[in-house]
């Protein structure tokens, strides 16, 4: 989007300080109002993405609260639209309570119309980039990748593996931590693939007791064992014709390990308790959160089943490795949640925002999600807080202490984010590093980076 297709709406009764501001922003489309009632009237005719409003409105123009009162009726006609509030010198009190209110930012006279033109411009990227977040999570009803979000490298390298191989019928193995989604891949991989109509079973291996493991797979005969009254079909009988979803494989026994293998290789179960071979026609998916190999090293893992299980393997990258992706996670999530809660919450304060970016969430996207989920009940504001959150702010640490890898690691880090927010624009994401374009052409090419891999037409959504 340029400059000319964002529209501004600034809400100020000064005269002189109206025309100061028109001029600053005379590349965007600017929309004036003097009060509130004319403020919600250019809201609902022009629907600016962001507003620039004084506190001191008449027919107060010393006090706030019909500046706060036209914030207020602004955000429940508009909740994404990006408030920025001008307040009187000194004046951080009445600051913190528009933000608390749902204010995006605010600025305190006297006007630098260099600083404010970069609030403004940072208000309305992030408004942009929200707004594509939501078109995305519209057609995600439509989508088999529906809630996955894909905003970092790793993760659209996962989603591309993911659309290959689903049509073909490769054993797949899925590694990752705790929480990192494996099993919403596997679920996407099933509707991608020809047997979305059919049925998908999933079992995890570490949740039922070894005893009970064999029968929850092959099922058992009428009097197999005690308090087997009738003939019941496992769970690889019950996913015929679909998918058979086989978490925490890692921790299956190892003499269920051999009976698995069996059916794998010939696609045929004999029920406990049974002596009749019955064919199964199933896609298998596998996952687990430990290393395989090492589990085979340790003795604990069948080499000839891992190979066989892991005819595609698919790396998930931990949440705190997503760097472009954790925001718009965060973002989407809070939506997510706001929605079924009904709680009128807007977005993240910016404490949150850089909370956030530094924890290093161990519990990876399932810590994020509860995080959120608690935050949202909790927050007493528009806002969503670090301490809403229950995170410290400014918890990163430095991963190295070499300064040449320091300096390279928040450069790239800092292109990254720069293209990512300006949907792989040269010319803004230049501006915003404050480089030339050839300088910022040199960079991507140091760190192999693509400015196309970032535009909005590659970037995939997630619910």
């Amino acid at each position: 989007m340029t400059e000319d297709g964002r529209k501004l709406l600034i809400v100020e009764d000064d005269p002189g300080l109206l025309n100061q501001l028109k001029w600053c922003f005379d590349g965007y489309e600017v929309v004036t109002a003097e009060d509130r009632t004319s403020a919600i009237n250019e809201l609902r005719r022009h629907e600016p993405a962001v507003v620039l409003q004084d506190l001191g409105l008449p027919p107060q123009p010393e006090g706030v609260e019909e500046g706060l009162a036209t914030l207020q009726d602004i955000l429940r006609l508009s909740p994404h639209t990006k408030v920025i509030v001008v307040t009187g010198h000194g004046d951080q009190q009445n600051a913190l309570r528009s933000v608390a209110l749902g204010a995006y930012d605010f600025y305190q006279k006297p006007v630098d119309t260099d600083t404010l033109k970069l609030i403004v411009d940072r208000a309305f990227n992030m408004g942009e980039l929200e707004a594509e977040n939501r078109r995305l999570q519209s057609l995600a009803g439509d989508s088999p990748l529906d809630g996955i979000v894909a905003a970092s490298d790793g993760m659209r390298h996962v989603c591309r593996m993911i659309e290959k191989i689903a049509p073909t019928n490769v054993s797949t193995l899925l590694l990752g931590e705790s929480g990192t989604g494996k099993e919403l891949l596997a679920r996407a991989l099933h509707r991608l693939s020809p047997r979305g109509e059919n049925r998908f079973v999933a079992i995890n291996c570490a949740a039922i007791p070894e005893n009970l493991l064999e029968s929850e797979l092959f099922g058992y005969e009428k009097g197999a064992f005690t308090g087997a009254v009738k003939q019941t079909p496992g769970k690889i009988e019950m996913a015929h014709h679909g998918t058979l979803f086989l978490d925490e494989i890692g921790d299956m026994p190892m003499a269920l390990q051999a009976k698995l293998l069996r059916f794998l290789q010939e696609r045929v179960i004999e029920r406990v308790g049974g002596r009749e071979e019955i064919s199964v026609d199933v896609r298998v998916v596998c996952a687990t959160n430990q290393n395989p190999v090492q589990l085979i090293d340790q003795g604990m893992f069948r080499e000839d089943l891992y190979y066989r299980i892991s005819e595609i393997t698919i790396d998930i990258p931990p949440l705190r490795d997503r760097d472009e992706g954790r925001l718009i996670l965060a973002r989407t999530l809070l939506n997510k949640f706001a929605k079924q809660q009904g709680r009128p919450i807007n977005g993240f304060s910016k404490d949150a925002c850089d909370a956030i970016e530094a924890y290093k969430w161990p519990g990876n996207v399932r810590e994020l999600e509860n995080k959120i989920k608690g935050a949202v009940i909790m927050a007493e504001g528009k806002q969503v807080t670090a301490m809403d959150l229950g995170l410290p702010a400014g918890d990163a640490e430095p991963e190295s202490l070499n300064l040449r890898e320091v300096r390279q690691n928040a450069e790239s880090r800092a292109i990254r984010m720069a293209l990512m927010r300006n949907y792989g624009n040269i010319s803004r994401t230049a501006e915003e590093l404050g480089v030339t374009r050839p300088t910022l052409y040199d960079l991507l090419n140091k760190y192999g980076l693509s400015a196309e891999a970032y535009s909005k037409r590659n970037v995939v959504g997630e619910d």
